[in-house]
């Protein structure tokens, strides 16, 4: 016998729910499984296996539907993000296959060299604001140099990957101040070719690839786009987030300092403890029930990635920050099909991040973390780092 979800009258988007969703998540999650939230017409997914279940089954939870409102919807069918297997297989195929473990290792040594010389010049320095000297600043390098951005996408490249992740909500300031932004991107990634891209690069390799017929004609504009408008402003979150969490509670950087093999522990719990994303749409395609409420084919479910992350259901204490949890099953890269295709590329990224911190430091002081709402990404807008006790 199938009931209907219980009802919250909770704006997802708020900003002070956005700030902070935690306390909304909790309240969600003991309501049910499944809330239907009559302010957005979607249906929460609120905890941990419910979403995880919800995410490997594609043919009633469709990617047809990502964003929450249904201009950035139009705007997204074709790319891989948007689209649901066989279509989606053969779509993603080229974006995996330049973020293969066998690439990444070739950039390993870049990439750690990069973020040891960044994190010891500014620790050097005694003071400094994260956000803009470190968490933004080695991402957008590394994604430049990778793609082969140069001149005006590069300069563009942090207005236009917040832009893309801003018009994924509902049809609020936010979302309509950023489509203008977002569709700049749109229109670079559809006129762009392979010599605007850096010789060596990635970017040229998926040109490569359309000329040799591996992906379709006109494709590689898209897979560029993805590139930049799903990855960058989710690993500038997870890094801002990871050095704000590490000056809040020095006991765990101080495990980490003393036991360097604790880093991807202590990156995947800085994911799982605050998720770089709020919410991600999926499309119903058919009636279905989960736990005994019915979610009506037709509708839009919100999976509310975060909020499993939390759930102590499936983490004991999760409300603690402990770096030598390791939650691999964390859901801030998603699951199933469509789990985070970059998520290889941000683990090197923010691994890096980590050990040279380690390496170099002690002990940060910091002022509160100063964070503004966003519609898709949960990030920090300005981090000052006070003192730094040098390691």
């Amino acid at each position: 016998m199938t009931s209907s979800p219980p009802t919250a009258d909770v704006d997802l988007f708020a900003d002070d729910v956005l700030v902070d969703p935690y306390p909304t998540f909790a309240q969600l999650r003991e309501l049910g499984p499944v809330v239907y939230l009559p302010h957005h017409d979607v249906y929460a997914l609120t905890r941990y296996d419910v979403i995880r279940g919800a995410l490997a089954d594609t043919a009633t939870f469709s990617s047809r539907a990502i964003a929450f409102n249904p201009a950035a919807n139009d705007a997204l069918q074709g790319t891989s993000l948007a689209s649901d297997p066989p279509v989606h297989t053969e779509l993603r195929a080229t974006l995996t296959e330049n973020l293969s473990p066998r690439t990444l290792r070739g950039l390993k040594i870049t990439i750690e060299t990069k973020a040891d010389t960044l994190v010891a010049d500014l620790v050097a320095t005694g003071s400094f604001e994260a956000i803009d000297a470190l968490a933004r600043a080695f991402p957008l390098e590394v994604v430049a140099d990778l793609i082969g951005f140069t001149g005006e996408v590069r300069a563009n490249m942090l207005r236009w990957g917040q832009a893309a992740m801003e018009v994924l909500g509902p049809m609020n300031q936010r979302t309509a101040e950023n489509f203008p932004i977002a569709g700049e991107l749109y229109a670079w990634c559809s006129q762009v070719q392979a010599e605007d891209l850096t010789p060596g690069s990635v970017g040229r390799g998926i040109f490569d690839a359309e000329a040799r017929g591996a992906i379709p004609t006109g494709s590689a504009g898209h897979i560029i786009h993805q590139y930049l408008g799903a990855g960058v402003d989710t690993t500038i979150a997870s890094i801002g987030n990871l050095i704000a969490l590490f000056a809040a509670f020095p006991d765990q950087f101080d495990l980490v300092r003393a036991d360097p093999t604790l880093v991807p522990s202590a990156f995947a719990e800085v994911l799982r403890y605050w998720a770089p994303l709020h919410a991600w749409g999926r499309a119903v395609t058919r009636d279905v029930e989960i736990d005994g409420y019915l979610i009506p084919g037709g509708s839009q479910a919100a999976v509310l990635l975060g909020s499993g992350n939390r759930d102590p259901r499936h983490y004991d204490d999760p409300d603690a920050f402990r770096v030598a949890r390791n939650p691999v099953d964390h859901l801030s890269f998603g699951y199933g099909p469509h789990g985070c295709a970059g998520q290889g590329l941000a683990r090197l990224e923010a691994h890096a991040i980590i050990a040279a911190l380690a390496r170099h430091a002690r002990r940060f002081v910091a002022a509160d973390p100063i964070r503004v709402p966003s519609n898709t990404t949960r990030s920090i807008d300005a981090l000052e780092i006070l003192e730094v006790v040098p390691a």
